[in-house]
């Protein structure tokens, strides 16, 4: 696997939860340092443990079909989820 993948995938998760917490922090009325602080501590620490089982998983050989979220899935499963869905019909 490449280790551009998992980079890129960190970068997109750290941001989507990051994101997330801060607007849940603002909506709550704290203060925007805090909720900046707050956002980046548990957005990396929830990151890290994301990727670090997605990794684990990938390499036992255990995919996500729904998320598509290894690279085997991810790079060109388009073609062949279309013709698993048209061989059901």
């Amino acid at each position: 696997m490449q280790p551009s993948f998992w980079i890129k995938r960190f970068f997109v998760v750290l941001l989507g939860i990051f994101a997330m917490l801060f607007v849940v922090g603002l909506v709550k009325g704290r203060s925007l340092e805090r909720v900046v602080a707050e956002s980046a501590i548990w957005a990396g620490v929830s990151t890290v443990i994301f990727i670090s089982a997605r990794i684990y998983h990938s390499r036992r050989g255990q995919h996500c079909a729904l998320c598509r979220d290894t690279p085997e899935l991810a790079e060109g499963s388009t073609n062949s989820s279309k013709t698993e869905q048209s061989g059901k019909l």
